[in-house]
């Protein structure tokens, strides 16, 4: 049978057992089923969705396994963890089902990161209730409930116990650093972010989870959870685009290629390729559009909803009249052309 993801993962437990988070080096999507039969025969795999934890004594028979069916990336990281006392478990996800363990989300979060799947091309149906709230500080995570104690251990050996984030989801790049990209402020891409090769986040860029750029692209605004930005698109700063989660949104905002949402502008809906929105203006399904031809004339009103998706539209804010106007765009590939010229 063919299985859709493995992963050997090292991680925190709380002082209770529970796992807090778990870091997957190299992530498998498809692995072969030679490879899943040696592992199962050491650490008796019996099928289906399942999250082993294993201890050190185990790591030697585990890279037999690896080692005789010629995986030797993943040898090579049972290589690195060999006398190591943190906890370790061996996910295999026998199909892209929602996940039921912590340690599950955290392997398809890292397929994203490591681009092996793209937005919504994993089942990540029930996660929330998955991933524990944990506080991410100097000294790795930690559960809420160990942090006061932790926080006292710290002062009394004369040092503070810096807390960055409060959050379910750790930032990306202490879990995987993508080739080809630039990251201003590493702590506002979360992990589960797929951030495509030559993709510039500025210091003021987001990229949530499930989300992201499919190649070259500027991100100085907000890539909300579920919004897939299409390759030489640009979210201009202070940009915004509403994510899936956001008001009971079920629609999955996306933005086309060679795109162009300009400074504190905003998107409520898929945006075709192309496409231009003026600085300031935010559009949503629900806006009032008002159609204009190549001279300017006012042809028809619609819902922006009605033009998701369509190419080449210029969207504008009259400045007389305060409408929403749209227009045939023929500025956008020249615009991102020398946006991109020196990413």
């Amino acid at each position: 049978m063919s299985y859709f993801a493995f992963g050997l993962g090292i991680g925190t437990q709380s002082s209770n057992g529970d796992w807090l988070e778990i870091y997957y080096n190299k992530p498998l999507l498809n692995p072969s089923d030679a490879l899943i039969q040696a592992v199962s025969d050491k650490l008796g795999y019996e099928g289906g969705d399942a999250a082993i934890e294993i201890c050190e004594e185990q790591l030697k028979d585990l890279e037999a396994a690896f080692l005789s069916v010629d995986a030797e990336d993943q040898a090579e990281i049972v290589e690195v963890l060999k006398g190591t006392q943190q906890p370790m478990v061996v996910t295999i996800l026998a199909t892209d089902s929602a996940p039921a363990t912590t340690a599950e989300v955290y392997l398809k979060l890292a397929l994203l990161s490591h681009r092996l799947v793209k937005p919504h091309g994993t089942d990540l149906s029930g996660m929330f209730g998955l991933l524990p709230n944990v506080a991410w500080t100097s000294e790795g995570a930690i559960a809420l409930e160990d942090l006061p104690r932790r926080q006292l251990a710290a002062r009394a050996q004369g040092r503070v116990l810096n807390v960055q984030s409060v959050d379910k989801f750790p930032q990306m790049t202490n879990y995987v650093v993508p080739e080809g990209i630039r990251v201003g402020d590493a702590s506002r891409i979360r992990l589960g972010a797929h951030v495509g090769e030559g993709t510039t986040v500025m210091h003021e860029g987001f990229i949530n989870f499930n989300a992201g750029t499919m190649g070259v692209s500027m991100v100085e605004g907000r890539i909300s959870a579920g919004v897939v930005v299409g390759n030489g698109s640009d979210i201009g700063g202070g940009a915004s685009t509403m994510g899936t989660l956001s008001g009971g949104n079920n629609v999955v905002i996306s933005v086309g290629e060679n795109c162009l949402l300009g400074a504190n502008a905003g998107l409520g809906l898929p945006l075709g390729d192309r496409c231009t929105l003026e600085a300031g203006l935010y559009v949503t399904a629900g806006s009032k559009v008002t159609l204009l031809d190549d001279q300017n004339n006012e042809v028809g009103v619609v819902k922006a909803a009605e033009l998701a998706g369509k190419p080449d539209l210029l969207f504008r804010r009259n400045s007389q009249n305060g409408r929403i106007e749209v227009k045939t765009n023929q500025s956008a590939i020249e615009l991102n052309a020398e946006l991109h010229k020196h990413n």
